[in-house]
């Protein structure tokens, strides 16, 4: 019997003739897609031992903290019948090209009523799903996109509208006026407030948004708190989700060329469409990488170019004068 790596295919590829090549693409993305999980699942278990971690922190009680740390780093490395049943439904599910319920109804910062779809105005989108009543996760996530949108020269209300929607109907327009401020006083652009929008909800239209996008989190009966993973989600002008970033502080680059697809290549500059041609997006890991061909291709019409600029230079220094 043949052994199988992660992704069905049989080690020494005998029954994938030619395809072999497509047999270890599968089995790296195989493991990208596990280490990912891996990766959000120890988010997760940090999130949810948050108030915890705070406590022991501020008490002193190092060797304490230490241990919790340890257990919330090793527990995701195990099955996941054997994570804390908090954590198993915790997660984010890709929901690549669905549409969003525009419908809903929330509050913005300041209290008024408002529909999803009045955020979509012909610019994509970025979404950020939070609870402003986290002790640690949700603050450093907002901090952590704050700045990388500040390395960005697209600017909030201009070129893409950034949306943070409170998953605790628990909270009110006036805690999100108030985290809405600390979020720009982080990003420090003043000058773009209209942009970003925070709002708050009923446990209803938080549900079908958290389903649509394939947003799963936990509630702590025992806390209160929840626990999640910071994403941030791209959508287009129209509404359809688009790409989704992962970690406390997605990196620029990703964000970037994520609008700039979102937006069907309305916004952004011809380096932009370089970089596209170069790079694709991974689900896997939701991430930008090289494309190995696209940037075979950009290299041969480079080289192309150059030569036919020296064979120009060449025939016009042999040509007879007159």
């Amino acid at each position: 019997m043949r052994a199988v790596v992660p992704g069905g295919c049989p080690s020494d590829h005998g029954g994938c003739g030619e395809r072999s090549g497509g047999c270890e693409r599968r089995a790296r993305s195989s493991l990208l897609r596990r280490a990912f999980r891996h990766a959000s699942s120890v988010v997760a278990a940090l999130a949810a031992l948050a108030p915890r971690l705070v406590r022991l922190a501020h008490h002193g009680h190092s060797g304490r903290l230490l241990a919790v740390l340890v257990l919330a780093l090793a527990a995701p490395l195990a099955a996941d019948e054997a994570r804390p049943p908090a954590l198993r439904d915790v997660g984010v599910e890709q929901h690549l090209g669905a549409a969003l319920p525009l419908d809903l109804a929330f509050r913005d910062e300041s209290g008024r009523p408002v529909a999803l779809g009045d955020y979509f105005d012909g610019k994509p989108v970025l979404l950020s799903l939070v609870y402003f009543g986290c002790p640690m996760l949700c603050g450093q996530s907002l901090s952590g996109l704050a700045a990388s949108l500040k390395a960005l020269s697209f600017a909030p209300g201009k070129e893409f509208t950034v949306l943070v929607v409170s998953f605790d109907p628990r909270d009110t327009p006036a805690v999100a006026s108030g985290r809405k401020a600390a979020v720009l006083a982080r990003y420090g652009r003043l000058d773009t407030a209209a942009g970003w929008h925070f709002l708050t909800g009923e446990q209803a239209a938080i549900d079908r948004l958290t389903r649509a996008v394939g947003f799963r989190y936990t509630a702590d009966a025992a806390s209160g708190q929840f626990a999640h993973v910071p994403a941030a989600i791209v959508l287009t002008p129209a509404g359809t989700i688009s790409r989704y970033f992962y970690g406390i502080e997605p990196a620029p680059r990703d964000l970037r060329l994520g609008l700039v697809e979102a937006s069907a290549n309305k916004i952004g500059s011809a380096v932009d469409q370089l970089l596209l041609f170069c790079f694709h997006y991974d689900p896997a890991t939701g991430r930008y990488g090289a494309l190995v061909m696209g940037a075979v291709r950009a290299g041969g019409a480079l080289t192309l170019l150059a030569l036919g600029a020296f064979l120009a230079l060449a025939w016009r220094r042999e040509a007879p004068r007159s």
